[in-house]
């Protein structure tokens, strides 16, 4: 555990051990990272928001390739959430197969169906910034049977906010002295900032609950 947290608070100076050892296999590595993180639901531990920012700044530096590594991890992004959608659509009629299931019922499927069908877009584009709900989102909506050219269109969009936005951050940003002296500062509070809105869901959530104690105790 010390580990990951370490590579999350120090992924730029990861990221320039490989490169100063590895030379091209760090854009392979880069690529497996953020597909992994995006494709599939046991690996939503691993960086995203701070791991973009990092290639950024290191892209500036010149240490890597601009013109790779922005289409590289654009295409990463877009196919690890393609990945996670189609195993959610083809594990989710199995998983919803029949009705008497101790643990699922088919009423599941058509009410994410449902919710898809009209707040799919709005919830694939901005899961992207969420970091778990990020690994999450593509395969419930492929659970709950979303249209692929639909979901496609959002993957896409998402993908372009998302990486452009942090890796450009980084490219613009990461070079300036202070964000050099300062860069672990920098990253925690991107990762603090990308996990407050589940941390504001879950006190709602606590919220919720207690005020329905209370409601239900008289």
């Amino acid at each position: 555990m010390s580990e990951i947290i370490d590579f999350f608070l120090h992924a730029e100076n990861h990221l320039l051990w490989v490169v100063e050892n590895y030379g091209p296999w760090i854009y392979a590595l880069l690529f497996l990272i953020v597909f992994c993180e995006t494709g599939l639901v046991v690996t939503p531990f691993l960086p995203g928001d701070s791991l973009l920012f990092a290639v950024g700044a290191l892209a500036a530096q010149s240490y890597i390739d601009w013109q790779i590594v922005a289409p590289l991890l654009l295409a990463a992004a877009i196919l690890g959430d393609t990945v996670n959608y189609a195993v959610g659509k083809w594990i989710g009629p199995k998983v919803f197969h029949y009705e008497d299931s101790r643990f699922f019922r088919k009423e599941y499927l058509y009410k994410a169906h449902a919710f898809y069908e009209k707040y799919g877009g709005r919830a694939i584009i901005l899961a992207r910034f969420v970091p778990i709900i990020r690994t999450f989102a593509p395969f419930v909506a492929g659970v709950g049977t979303m249209s692929y050219s639909k979901f496609f269109l959002y993957n896409v969009v998402g993908a372009v906010l998302w990486v452009g936005l942090f890796l450009g951050g980084g490219y613009f940003f990461g070079a300036l002295p202070f964000v050099q002296k300062n860069m672990k500062v920098v990253i925690l509070g991107i990762i603090i900032v990308s996990v407050l809105p589940i941390v504001w869901e879950y006190y709602k959530a606590k919220m919720e609950a207690r005020r329905a104690e209370k409601g239900g105790s008289f």
